[in-house]
């Protein structure tokens, strides 16, 4: 078995113990909050039987072989660390960290202590994502790839009236670019890699953070174009155009409905079944195997991977003047 701790026990954290339950050898021991009362409550919830409200004593209480992290952006990085200074394990919730620097502390330190550190970023672990690595020779030469994601969120009806809540808060490394865009740019780095060149956009709130982004990433024969929201919607799917065809994606996020489109109207199917009723369920199987297997880093959410996702971010940030107090203290 391996034996888990969690790091916010918020509805994020909700979604990987369900997801947990169904990966086999995954076992819940451990819960962390600031709140006493808060931990113990979400631990007889899930059955863990050992609660913290002290980052640095759960770490080295040897009650865990491995830690999920789903705390604020901003405390991600210093909390991993914590804990791979101690050899546990880490998953930890994108973004991995706030920005560069951090990242590459953070792979340093599971370097240095022998242990795995993953980003848990869903959608390149999905089936479908595969499918579409699989098929992508199918459309020829790939010009264009157009990614989207506009989600009006639940929070900024708060934002609007004057309660400014976390996901609008700067102090915590968070934004349209950090908690939504990343999912627009993860894949297109997992399938075509770094581009040549990036050139950004952005609408910053009042609170000092990005409400919505355009970024476009030149490649030597391929030019991207990812946008995205927390202020507004779009029902609009992704695509990946070629010369040949267009793969169409119906979320870039989710990856639940993908086909090929040809020229002459006709379509195909690529996507398949997923466990869409808990869509973390892959990333845990593959942190769990990795652990099992002895591996110290993913073959698909990889360390380059990670690192290459925080570049683009943190300079395309920068484009639009969007700096964090975690970028100030590097």
């Amino acid at each position: 078995m391996v034996r888990f701790g969690v790091i916010g026990t918020n509805w994020i954290t909700e979604s990987f113990l369900k997801a947990g339950k169904k990966v086999k050898d995954f076992e819940l021991t451990t819960v962390y909050s600031r709140k006493a009362e808060t931990a113990e409550e979400f631990a007889k919830k899930h059955g863990a039987v050992h609660t913290f409200t002290d980052i640095e004593q759960m770490a080295a209480s040897g009650d865990i072989d491995a830690v999920y992290i789903a705390s604020p952006n901003a405390l991600h990085a210093g909390q991993a660390k914590i804990f791979m200074q101690h050899g546990v394990h880490v998953l930890c919730e994108k973004p991995l960290a706030s920005n560069t620097a951090e990242v590459k502390d953070l792979i340093e330190t599971a370097k240095h202590h022998d242990v795995l550190l993953m980003e848990a970023l869903r959608s390149t672990l999905l089936p479908n994502f595969h499918a579409v690595k699989e098929h992508l020779d199918e459309i020829g030469t790939v010009r264009r790839y157009v990614a989207q994601l506009c989600q009006y969120s639940s929070r900024y009806d708060a934002y609007r009236q004057g309660n400014i809540l976390n996901a609008f808060n700067p102090e915590l490394s968070n934004g349209a670019t950090m908690d939504i865009g990343i999912y627009c740019i993860y894949p297109l780095v997992a399938l075509f890699g770094k581009p040549k060149e990036i050139k950004a956009s952005g609408t910053l709130l009042e609170s000092g953070v990005d409400g919505q982004a355009t970024i476009i990433l030149t490649y030597e024969e391929m030019e991207a174009i990812v946008y995205y929201s927390k202020i507004t919607s779009s029902t609009l799917p992704s695509e990946i155009q070629g010369e040949d065809a267009t793969i169409r994606i119906d979320h870039i996020g989710h990856f639940e409905d993908v086909k090929i489109q040809y020229h002459d109207s006709t379509e195909k199917t690529i996507s398949g079944p997923q466990d869409n009723e808990h869509p973390m369920f892959y990333e845990v199987e593959e942190f769990v195997s990795l652990i099992q297997s002895g591996k110290r880093e993913s073959a698909i959410n990889t360390h380059e991977l990670a690192l290459s996702v925080a570049e683009i971010m943190e300079k395309a940030r920068i484009q639009f003047g969007l700096i964090f107090p975690a970028d100030r203290i590097q």
